[in-house]
């Protein structure tokens, strides 16, 4: 872990090793309130919203991965802003270094993903929107629970949130290939990786929940946002993007604010299960309820991952 101690910012900003997990998921240790409403999917930008105000953070640590640009690294840097320790999860060290320089140098004078990319595998063997967007969130979630469960307590939850989109109200989970190694769309692989991510929240939330953990899990729909996710997208797309982007695309700072929303208001204490959109809870595609396939998708990704699965004893002990 990286950092730079000799600077007193309102924040500490630290980089991590390298991660397997690209989208801009927050995983927050003891996150309680941030800031007003705020993926990929919506229609046009919303109109500009009254900003809510969060009391400061200083006592509370958050992991954000994809920190480096666009969602992640404006979520960061608003959460470093309420005083919390950000941790960036990144697998480009200068990149990541660059953003702390940056978020330090914001917070003193004031989350990684792929969209749409050809077919091609991850160093791992895994296509690369499933292995990057859901299975490098999952083991990371994983790999972290047990320091979540000791950090939250009474009153004070840790937080899980993760970063998914519109786009899965449009997935397709095929357990037989989720690789997509028969049939290999973009956007479908696309879809069907940010579909994973609500039915890994919503069997997470209650293994949790079963468990008696003082830590909740929800998943947040940004929006649609204006960031580097688009450059493997149709040229009319993109064209449509450089060119009506500031009107109908929300800002990364804007595309942030759900997530932020979701590591730390208050009326979220203790609450899990959610699917947020613009800082309020809405139904997700009527698929992600189905247990079957909530414990189906579990199962496979520990599989996958090599993760043990306590999905047979529905307890996280």
């Amino acid at each position: 872990m990286g950092g730079s101690p000799g600077i007193r910012a309102p924040a500490a900003i630290d980089q991590v090793a390298p991660s397997a997990a690209g989208d801009s998921a927050v995983i927050a240790r003891s996150l309680a309130p941030p800031f007003p409403r705020g993926e990929e999917g919506a229609s046009a930008r919303p109109r500009p919203q009254p900003r809510v105000v969060f009391p400061p953070q200083p006592d509370r640590v958050a992991i954000v991965t994809g920190g480096t640009d666009g969602i992640g690294y404006s979520t960061a840097k608003h959460l470093a802003r309420l005083g919390m320790h950000v941790i960036l999860a990144g697998n480009n060290d200068r990149r990541s270094q660059e953003a702390v320089r940056r978020i330090q140098e914001e917070t003193l004078n004031d989350k990684a993903g792929v969209m749409m990319v050809p077919q091609r595998t991850t160093r791992d063997g895994f296509e690369e929107h499933f292995g990057l967007n859901y299975l490098g969130h999952f083991l990371l979630t994983n790999l972290l629970l047990d320091t979540l469960k000791e950090s939250g307590s009474p009153g004070r939850c840790a937080r899980v949130i993760t970063v998914s989109s519109a786009t899965h109200y449009v997935g397709e989970l095929n357990m037989e290939d989720l690789q997509s190694s028969h049939s290999y769309s973009p956007h479908g692989a696309y879809a069907q990786s940010k579909l994973a991510l609500v039915l890994f929240t919503y069997h997470l939330q209650r293994l949790l929940a079963s468990s008696g953990s003082h830590v909740t899990a929800n998943v947040v729909d940004p929006g649609v946002v204006n960031t580097d996710l688009y450059r493997h997208v149709f040229w009319g797309t993109g064209l449509v993007k450089k060119l009506l982007g500031w009107l109908l695309f929300k800002t990364p700072n804007e595309g942030a604010r759900t997530s932020v929303y979701a590591a730390v208001a208050p009326e979220l204490e203790g609450v899990g299960g959610c699917y947020l959109y613009n800082e309020k809870a809405t139904k997700s595609l009527q698929t992600t309820y189905d247990e079957k396939l909530q414990r189906q998708l579990w199962a496979r990704s520990c599989e996958m991952t090599g993760v043990l699965d306590v999905t047979q004893e529905g307890l996280l002990m």
